[in-house]
């Protein structure tokens, strides 16, 4: 197993140094779900939400995520992020709202976290505004799939 890059040689944290490093294209995609109830489905789909358009508000509260990422995990670089796309896939045969983020920037570091964590706060979204007529939501396999740019180039994980 490779050294967390996260440890001094002390065992200590410290953020990575990447001064050094070349700025290249940077992407990211992420997905996950969030699986409800079938009226919790229609709600949504049919604007029957109390808090509002859930989608809608899910989609900037996973953009406003992305760009805070430094603000919520430690040790995160603060980015120039170019893009954040947060696009949902309604799933009715199985009441699923797949949540897909892409990411992207030129720089020394990668935008992997800044996807995952638009994910993570879209579908946490989701959750809070339809919480109080679906408590037994879930939110589901939050993974990345995809990366590129970087020493180690075009990832695909599906």
């Amino acid at each position: 197993m490779n050294e967390l890059s996260h440890l001094d040689d002390a065992g200590r944290p410290r953020m990575v140094d990447v001064t050094g490093k070349p700025d290249t294209v940077r992407s990211a995609t992420a997905k996950g779900f969030v699986r409800m109830q079938a009226a919790t489905f229609a709600a949504i789909t049919q604007g029957g939400i109390a808090k509002g358009d859930v989608l809608t508000v899910a989609q900037l509260a996973g953009i406003m995520a992305a760009k805070r990422t430094p603000d919520l995990i430690p040790l995160c670089h603060p980015l120039l992020i170019g893009s954040v796309n947060v696009e949902f896939s309604l799933h009715e045969e199985d009441s699923t709202v797949e949540i897909t983020s892409i990411v992207e920037s030129t720089g020394k570091t990668g935008v992997e976290m800044e996807a995952l964590t638009a994910i993570s706060v879209a579908a946490l979204t989701i959750y809070d505004m339809c919480k109080a007529i679906d408590r037994g939501m879930k939110i589901e396999n939050i993974r990345l799939v995809r990366k590129s740019g970087g020493k180690s180039g075009t990832i695909e994980l599906e």
